[in-house]
This record gives C-alpha cells, structure tokens and sequence, in this order.
C-alpha cells in the first residue's frame, strides 16, 4: 500500500510541480516580452505552491525525510530505538490529528461558510485549503505503516 501511495502522490506533485514552472514561465514571458502581465498565473503558481509545499511535507514524512535531531536514537539499543521510533509516531499522528485534520478542517469549514474566492482565479478559498486536512490524513497513513511495520524504517 505504501508504495502505491508514495507513486500516486509522487505522481500528483511532479504534475504540480510541471503546471507551475509552466505557469510561471508563462508569468515571466507575458510580463517581459508581452508588457501585459497575467493576474491568473499569477494566483495560480501561489496556489500550486501552497500545494506542493504542504504535500510535499508529507510525501518527504512518508519517506522519512523530514527534519529530525536524531542525536538520542543512536545511543539506544535496537529495542528502545523500536519504542523511541513508536513514541514520536504517535506524537506525528497526534499532531496530524489536531493540527492538520482539525485545525485545517476548521479553515476549510470557515472559508466556506465566508464564501470568499480568490481575486483572479475566482475559485472558492476552502478548496485552496483543503490540501492541509488532506495531507494531515496521509501524513497519519504513513506513520500507522511505519508503528505497523518498524523493522522496515529501523536503520
């Protein structure tokens, strides 16, 4: 299961990652040689940023690439290193919980009840922000793989 995730979302943030530089490129080309700057693309790569950047933390916690000061986990044995690598899961999927699940739901749920849209675009804000929730839940997925499956993430 994890590996068809890791390529699905791998798939979907280099798709992303293709439409900004385009749009980007587009930005740079109607700006510079066009002299009439376009708005769309514009909100349009600050939003795939959004994206990108947020499911990317997740991708890169999936992959156990995130950032992590692991001076206490060299010192230990096999064993504790197991119940270490647990505890700080847990402590993620927490997090993922409160912070991602229902802080990001509590924006997405404002947003939509506010109605706002954005500027250019004209497209509803909750769905700009329904990336946070989103990535919270694969963020959960991937730390439930590793307390299931330690011996695999165990250096």
């Amino acid at each position: 299961m994890k590996k068809r995730l890791d390529k699905t979302l791998g798939t979907i943030l280099v798709f992303l990652m293709t439409i900004m530089v385009v749009a980007v490129l587009w930005q740079v080309f109607s700006r510079y040689v066009m002299q009439s700057p376009s708005s769309i693309t514009e909100e349009l790569a600050r939003y795939l940023l959004i994206w990108i950047g947020i499911l990317g933390a997740a991708y890169a916690a999936g992959q156990q690439e995130h950032l992590a000061i692991n001076l206490l986990e060299e010192k230990l044995e096999k064993k504790n290193k197991r119940k270490l690598r647990i505890i700080i899961n847990v402590l993620i999927i927490f997090f993922g919980i409160t912070v991602l699940i229902i802080g990001g739901g509590n924006l997405v749920y404002v947003n939509y009840e506010l109605g706002q849209s954005s500027a250019a675009l004209e497209i509803p804000l909750y769905i700009v922000y329904l990336v946070v929730p989103f990535s919270g839940i694969l963020v959960i997925i991937y730390k439930i793989n590793e307390i299931m499956n330690p011996e695999k993430y165990l250096v």
